[in-house]
């Protein structure tokens, strides 16, 4: 069995030990990754730190060119790329191949904001006492930055995080996940061919219990993280002093008013609340509908859901794959029963074969039960009647998350009222709350992180302001 090596300062590797990454779908190898040792870690997190001030200097059109270079090489090799993250994660490849084309766009934004991330000028003359005073801003590097990813989408994720530390001229270690790092050690790859200078990135994937020492080295000042929230919460408990950025995900709501179009609505929630096998920060888990077409549309989205192709991610026809791992299906399964048991009932769904669950519904699901309280992070729709909009914005608000909703509705009024009173990041007026463009600002509020990602935002979140002011000037 081939073992891919990890990049430690910009060339290949191997430690002593490795990773073996098993198909969820049906247990089979999907490949092996090289797991560096501690001195190897400490040695590319040095690299990082000696090479911050030549990258940090690197010219705007040698950062834009290396971006350019990795989305046009990722565009090249397309299907490879895409059948390696349906091996290793179990998404089908119809959303592996979407994860690809969208890599693909968000370096090639990167290369385009590179081009365009330029300091602006402030005349300061509008006192007297600043007479022949111009300031020039410009935005500086903090300096490394660690970036922590997850197994849901293991190579575009990895992007929002390298594509703008390249852009900034910030080197750049990685720690993918350990269920899913084959996708980052291929994107490691086609960095190496950029020339960027050695040290600028390294893909390491080491065990979570040996993050700790990546999170907690000084010359990392920047941590990105993209997960769980009590690892996120612990990571900025433990670095206060650092610039931590956090993207903790959600329980995404969904609101269907009585003008929507039901029959769009209901293909749309079906389908975005268990593609991925629901496995998305913003996959649709609450789905709440005004009573007077509560009962068609429940008719409507228990039909999509049941129409649903569910099978082998290998199949070009199948939309609904298996969870990242049996355990994660479990789990699942129990917080549904645990929801049943409590007075929940279920529509469709809710048989559960190895890492598969079958795509579910419920209905009458008490208040404080996981599946609504919680991120389901699996296959699983909860419908909740609203009397009103102002009930319907209520229970969307009633969550300690707040990333992205979607609201269907034909009322422009109703749309910016959702835009106003929605404590959420992101309002998406007219569909799913799992729409996202990969270059707009990207976030949550509430217990759903800080910061934003987006190409763009996320420069900005990894530099500073820095003010040079120039003194006697005619101006």
């Amino acid at each position: 069995m081939d073992v891919r090596p990890f990049w430690l300062a910009g060339e290949p590797a191997t430690g002593e030990d490795e990773l073996t990454v098993t198909n969820p779908h049906d247990g089979r190898v999907a490949g092996a990754a090289a797991v560096p040792t501690s001195e190897q870690v400490e040695r590319a997190v040095a690299a990082a730190h000696a090479v911050r001030r030549q990258a940090a200097g690197l010219s705007l059109h040698a950062r834009a060119e290396a971006l350019a270079h990795v989305s046009r090489r990722l565009a090249e090799r397309a299907e490879e790329v895409a059948r390696l993250i349906s091996a290793e994660n179990g998404k089908p490849i119809l959303w592996a191949r979407g994860e690809v084309a969208r890599a693909v766009s968000t370096f090639r934004f990167a290369a385009e904001e590179t081009r365009r991330f330029g300091g602006t000028a402030q005349r300061l003359d509008t006192e007297p006492a600043a007479e022949g005073r111009l300031a020039y801003v410009s935005r500086q590097p903090y300096g490394p930055v660690l970036a922590v990813t997850p197994f849901n989408f293991p190579l575009n994720l990895v992007a929002h995080k390298v594509a703008p530390a390249i852009a900034v001229g910030a080197p750049v270690i990685v720690k993918p996940a350990p269920a899913t790092p084959l996708s980052a050690l291929l994107l490691g790859e086609i960095l190496a061919e950029t020339g960027l200078p050695a040290g600028m990135f390294s893909v390491l994937p080491v065990p979570n219990d040996r993050a700790g020492a990546l999170v907690d080295d000084p010359c990392l000042p920047v941590v990105s993280f993209t997960g769980s929230g009590p690892v996120g919460h612990a990571i900025r408990e433990r670095v206060p002093h650092k610039h931590v950025t956090l993207e903790l995900g959600g329980n995404a709501a969904a609101v269907v008013l009585a003008d929507a179009d039901l029959d769009h609505a209901a293909a749309r929630v079906a389908l975005f609340g268990n593609y991925q096998a629901g496995q998305s920060c913003i996959a649709v888990q609450r789905v709440i509908v005004e009573r007077p077409v509560l009962a068609e549309f429940t008719r409507l989205l228990v039909a999509a859901v049941e129409a649903l192709a569910v099978g082998d991610p290998a199949d070009d026809k199948t939309q609904v794959g298996p969870l990242v791992s049996e355990e994660a299906a479990r789990r699942v399964a129990d917080w549904v029963a645990e929801a049943v048991a409590a007075g929940a009932t279920v529509l469709t769904g809710g048989e559960r074969d190895g890492a598969t669950l079958a795509p579910t519904v419920l209905a009458d699901v008490p208040a404080g039960a996981k599946v609504l309280a919680e991120e389901v992070f699996g296959p699983v729709l909860v419908l909740q009647p609203a009397g009103s909009v102002d009930e319907a914005f209520a229970a969307v608000n009633d969550s300690r998350y707040g990333l992205q909703a979607g609201v269907f509705t034909k009322d422009v009024a109703t749309a910016f009222r959702a835009g106003k009173e929605l404590e959420v990041g992101g309002v998406i007026i007219g569909d799913v709350p799992s729409y996202r463009a990969d270059q707009m600002p990207y976030g949550g509020v509430k217990e759903s992180g800080t910061g934003r990602e987006g190409l763009r935002s996320a420069m900005e979140d990894y530099t500073y302001e820095k003010v040079m002011v120039l003194t006697g000037l005619t101006l």
